[in-house]
């Protein structure tokens, strides 16, 4: 017999003794429920829109695609002059 079962909740391995999942927080009183995952967190309650800013990877696309074109263009001024 296992020493471990298996959360019905979040998969995570739980000791048999333990009270809790010490992965998600859930237990026997709650059901096991997803619920208790941000329990006791305190977070607070946002109605602003997130606003999204641009990656430097979306920045670095850019800066590549303009230095390739800015090295072709100087290479055939160089070839037809």
């Amino acid at each position: 017999m296992s020493d471990y079962f298996i959360c019905p909740n979040c998969d995570a391995e739980v000791p048999r003794k333990a009270t809790a999942c010490p992965e998600c927080g859930s237990d026997k009183n709650t059901g096991w429920s997803e619920d208790t995952l941000y329990d006791g967190l305190d977070l607070p309650e946002s109605e602003e829109p997130i606003q999204e800013r641009a990656t430097p990877l979306f920045y670095r696309k850019y800066f590549i695609g303009i230095v390739s074109v800015l090295t072709l263009l100087a290479f055939l001024l160089i070839y037809f002059l």
